[in-house]
Formats: structure tokens, sequence, C-alpha cells
């Protein structure tokens, strides 16, 4: 290849490099924002015309939702609804022979709903709290609207995770607090003792944080009576199957498992 057309070649390089992205994508981080932007709202769009067509008593479930789900999930929620998509925070049409399960807990909670749903087919009515229920001091602040205004037989709950950093008093006395106002339900009360987390310094992870936390919430449960379902021990031979190295969280076959477990708890105490 002579000069002349070395440097014609290498031009044409320089101007594919260089060249406009394919029509329709964005362009800049303002562009971007923008396309996102349009698409989340045709997105609500779709979700508000959804709902329009919905039950007064769906329709209602979708406005609590709404309220509570924040600025992650509810976005999230809109998208499966709108595609036609099961979740955690499905309405419930209960089966009035059949006993109320309410799930209160975090996003690993949330993971496992649907496989409870699935184990309970035909069991139980498996509700779920309007949100990711978050540290204990969410919980005073919300809990009467997770408790809803109607019976329940059972409720299966767990804070722990996004209370690693909560000092042990707080969370104790916290926790305590909750258990007392779910006893004034009635409902028969299953504590979900916490999953292992990972030692991750940058997440500020400690795996023995949990540990402790646990232990706390396993004299408050034995105090109160409460029922024990220990997903922590259930778990911990299972970590390198079903959790990350540097996540809290479960795959599918990790929530699958979890959702058998708690699935068990429930019927053994239904009985």
């Amino acid at each position: 290849m002579n000069t002349f057309r070395l440097l014609i070649f290498l031009l044409a390089v320089s101007t594919a490099a260089h060249a406009a992205p394919p029509k329709g994508e964005p362009t800049n981080a303002s562009e971007a924002a923008k396309a996102k932007a349009e698409e989340e709202a045709a997105i609500d769009a779709k979700y508000q015309s959804l709902v329009s067509t919905l039950s007064p008593k769906e329709q209602a479930w979708e406005k609590v939702l709404q309220e509570n789900l924040g600025n992650f999930y509810l976005p999230i929620h809109k998208k499966q609804k709108v595609n036609g998509q099961s979740n955690a925070w499905d309405f419930v049409r209960d089966d009035p022979s059949l006993p109320r399960i309410l799930l209160i807990g975090d996003s690993v909670s949330r993971g496992y709903t649907k496989a409870i749903r699935e184990e309970l087919s035909g069991i139980a009515n498996v509700h779920r709290a309007p949100a990711n229920c978050g540290p204990t001091k969410t919980g005073i602040e919300k809990l009467d609207i997770w408790l809803g205004d109607g019976e329940w037989d059972i409720i299966h709950f767990n804070f722990g995770i996004h209370d690693r950093n909560t000092p042990l008093s707080e969370y104790s006395n916290r926790l305590e607090t909750l258990v007392e106002r779910m006893e004034e339900t009635g409902a028969k009360l299953i504590w979900a003792s916490t999953t292992p987390i990972p030692d991750v310094e940058e997440k500020k992870f400690v795996a023995e944080s949990i540990v402790e936390r646990n232990e706390a919430a396993a004299e408050i449960m034995k105090k109160h009576e409460v029922a024990t379902d220990d997903l922590y021990s259930a778990m911990l031979p299972h970590l390198a199957e079903y959790q990350s190295k540097d996540d809290v969280h479960f795959n599918s076959d990790g929530y699958t498992f979890l959702g058998k477990t708690v699935a068990e708890s429930i019927v053994e105490n239904l009985k």
C-alpha cells in the first residue's frame, strides 16, 4: 500500500470511529435521560390505563402500592404489570375457605414470595406487605399500613439485613415493639431468622452482624413465645450454590429453596 492509499485508509477508519450513533440512539447523557423519561412516561400511561379497568378492590391495592413502593420498586412494578408479568405484589383474590397469610420482610422476602404462593396454592391466601420493608425503624413507622384492615391467620416476618448497622439495643427495642403490635392482631406470628450475608468491606457487609441480630431476636421470640422459621440455618450450608460472594441476595434456585422452606414452616404452624 503506497503512502496516498495509506492516508485514505487511515482517514476512513477515523471517520468511521467518529460516526454518529445509529438513528434513534442517544448521543449524550442528556438525551439518554430524556429517552428514559419518555419511556417511563409511556409505561406510566399504559399502567394508568390498565388500572382503570381493574375492580375497585384491585384499584385500591394499586393505590397502596403507588404510595408505598417508592422510586425504585414502583417503576419495576408498573413495567411488569404493563407487560403482563406476575410479581410479589400481585393483588390476591382470597379464597374465603383458606387461611390468610401476611409476609413482612425486605427484598430477600420479596424474592421468595412467589415461590411460597406456588407451594401454598390451594392451602392458603398468601399476601405480602406493600413495600420492601427495610429496617425496624421503617417497621415502626409503616406497620399499620402493612397490616391493612384485614384479619390474618399467620404473619411471617423478618427484619435484619437493613438493621445490620443499627445498634443492637435499638434493634432489640424496635423489634420487640413490632412483635407486641403484631400480637394485637390475634394472628399467629412466625419470626424468620435473617439469612446469612457475606463479608464485603466496601459494602459494609459483616457476616457476624447477622449472627448477633439473630441472637438478639431469638431472645425476644422466646420471651413472646413466637415460632421461629430458621432460614439462617437452612441457607447456611447452601451459600456457595445460591448466593454470590459479594451480595446478600440469592439466585432463582435460592429463592425457590427459601420459598419451600417458608411454606413448610407456615403449613406446620397452621396445624
